[in-house]
């Protein structure tokens, strides 16, 4: 056994010691110093460095599933958790609970009725009508288990808009939520013969097929992985459809490769499988269906899934069900923190928040009145090939760059011309960049490694958001839409958009939609739509600017009544302005800018301006009244 002395007779002696000690005393203050300088000059290379780690483990196991011809889809990954954990929670919805086994059976039951009642194959196209609920996903996954194309229908749209979506995506078959069936029975002689309708109820109008009863007779087993295994990962997996810059809602195609980068967000702003994720925001966006439940299966975690947000049971229902992460919009946050404050808002599980659109000020209020709560930012368009991610938690910003970055994702903020709406090009026609802190429009270059599929069944819409020639002959970028400034410590901030759509309350709002709709009316000459900033309100309200046709006369309740009737409610106008000539572009395009300038302000507008007031029910004059208690935010919009 050795000894304390005979230890010490091993260590250094004479002048060795003095040196070694200095060596590392040097050492440990040169370490200190860099540590030091790096938080000065790089505060955020650890952050940086440990979110890049992830990108690379995420392209690396992308690349080894190529190498080895394997293709682990969304669908995959659902299956191997319903086998390895068949009793955990998957979904929780109104007190029920719904384990990876149950959603797995009830899938296999909507795949088996599909495969014994319909002539359903692989790659056809089926739309889904429905609000959030469980049948949701039991259709959803019950169809990609059959390999057909599901097409996500926005469950606020009605009339005109609704039929044109079933229509541009060419549906084999139409599913349709027992609440909505309503909305369908009203379209359904304009629907094309060959388009079978089921409906989620017992009870269903002539024409549509029950699909609840013939589940309930369903078998459960297995669907053979041959009907539904991935041919690659740039084939067809979803259509979901977003309002672009022009016309009525466009599907954006969604593959393979989309929806398991899109499942990677939990995972890549910290979320465990031991996460308990709260989505209320509507499974027919790339958000709550890509993100949320993707990212659940994923993480093989569960989700507390609720049919709409309510800002009164919000942290309720957070504490009732151990909720550790929520999906948001900004406009989410802001209802939450115009609620009247309780005692103990602090006293929940959350621990992150991942979403899109806060404001910087609803950001702070969000975080001193509710607790330290990490604000995970993201950007990202539904059909786009560019996306970022806050994961500095900076206040503000939808993401952040760096030169590593740009090796993975090559994107561009160029110059633009906001009265023409279009990129400025110098004498040589290229575009140019804006210096750091200037808005530009964000681009994003189109290539084998980021691509770009479009929009089903319309070559030209899909051309439409292409920038061609930007920097050099033949190169080819995604146009975004989106006007983005980039500070000098690389944070990215949403600025605007251009073009003609705007967002509110969550949803884009494509004008020309709108203008159309209140263009039927027979006394209307022209309506130009867009949308105006309202204090204390996230995005954009929309206000139409109108003209009367000649010998003709307004009829404010017909406006109102064809806007409630043919518009979901976020589309609505919420001011009117009636002019008695519509000022035009030399291609006589509706010139937009000094409208927007001027908004609904009475000190700007000498024309009459209206309000939509929804406890009236009608199109009321703007007085200076409502306009102060607009503008002080005592009118909720």
């Amino acid at each position: 056994m050795r000894t304390m002395a005979g230890l010490g007779s091993e260590l250094p002696s004479g002048p060795v010691a003095p040196m070694l000690l200095s060596w590392l005393t040097g050492l440990g203050a040169g370490v200190i110093v860099l540590g030091f300088l790096q938080k000065i000059l790089y505060p955020y290379f650890w952050d940086d460095f440990w979110y890049l780690l992830k990108v690379v483990r995420c392209g690396l196991r992308m690349e080894m599933y190529r190498l080895k011809g394997e293709l682990v889809t969304v669908l995959d990954k659902f299956l191997i958790h319903a086998k390895k954990q068949p009793h955990k929670p998957f979904i929780i919805y109104e007190g029920d609970v719904y384990t990876y086994q149950d959603v797995d059976r009830s899938s296999n039951r909507v795949a088996h009725v599909f495969l014994n009642h319909s002539t359903l194959k692989k790659g056809d196209i089926v739309a889904l009508l429905m609000s959030n609920e469980p049948d949701f996903i039991h259709v959803w996954f019950g169809l990609a288990k059959l390999g057909c194309v599901v097409a996500f229908l926005n469950s606020n749209v009605c009339s005109i808009s609704l039929l044109h979506c079933i229509l541009s995506c060419e549906p084999k078959a139409l599913v349709v939520g027992a609440d909505l069936l309503g909305a369908i029975e009203e379209i359904l002689p304009s629907l094309p013969e060959g388009v079978s309708i089921w409906g989620m109820k017992d009870s269903v109008p002539q024409g549509v097929i029950s699909l609840k009863e013939k589940l309930s007779t369903a078998s459960d087993s297995q669907v053979p992985r041959d009907y539904y295994v991935a041919s690659s990962l740039k084939a067809t997996y979803l259509y979901i459809f977003t309002s672009g810059t022009t016309g009525l809602p466009k599907a954006a195609v969604i593959c393979q490769l989309q929806s398991v980068m899109g499942s990677a967000g939990l995972w890549a702003f910290g979320c465990t499988s031991d996460d308990i994720v709260y989505i209320t925001l509507p499974l027919y966006h790339s958000a709550g269906s890509l993100l949320g439940i993707g990212g659940c299966v994923e993480l093989g975690a569960t989700c507390v899934l609720k049919k709409k947000f309510s800002a009164s049971q919000f942290w309720n229902d957070c504490k009732k069900y151990n909720v550790t992460v929520f999906q948001y919009i900004g406009e989410l946050c802001r209802y939450l923190c115009k609620q009247p404050k309780r005692e103990g808002e602090k006293d929940h599980r959350v621990r992150l928040a991942i979403g899109n659109g806060i404001r910087s000020d609803v950001w702070r209020e969000f975080l001193d009145r509710f607790g330290n709560i990490k604000m995970c930012e993201l950007y990202g368009a539904t059909e786009g090939n560019i996306y970022f991610m806050n994961h500095t938690g900076k206040i503000g910003a939808v993401g952040r760059t760096n030169f590593l970055y740009k090796l993975f994702f090559t994107f561009d903020l160029i110059k633009y011309d906001f009265q023409k709406d279009e990129p400025i090009r110098n004498e040589q026609g290229w575009c140019s960049h804006v210096k750091k802190g200037e808005p530009g429009l964000l681009v994003s270059r189109v290539n084998a490694k980021n691509p770009f599929f479009g929009y089903a069944g319309n070559k030209k819409q899909t051309e439409e958001k292409l920038l061609r020639d930007v920097f050099k002959k033949g190169d080819v970028y995604f146009n975004t839409g989106d006007i983005i400034v980039q500070d000098q410590e690389n944070f990215l901030y949403f600025w605007d958009r251009t073009g003609d759509t705007f967002r509110w309350k969550g949803e884009n709002v494509a004008t020309t939609e709108v203008a159309d709709i209140i263009g039927m009316l027979d006394f209307i000459q022209e309506a130009n739509v867009y949308g105006v900033a309202v204090p204390g309100h996230e995005g954009k309200a929309g206000m139409a600017s109108i003209t009367v046709k000649p010998n003709k006369s307004l009829d404010l309740e017909k406006v109102y009544e064809q806007v409630v009737t043919f518009l979901p409610a976020y589309a609505c106008p919420k001011f009117l302005r009636i002019q008695e000539k519509m000022e035009t572009t030399g291609t006589f395009k509706l010139l937009k800018f000094q409208l927007v300038e001027e908004g609904f302000s009475l000190l700007k507008v000498s024309d009459p301006l209206y309000f939509m007031d929804s406890l009236k029910k009608a199109y009321i004059p703007l007085t200076k009244e409502i306009y102060d208690q607009i503008m002080l935010e005592e009118i909720k919009l």
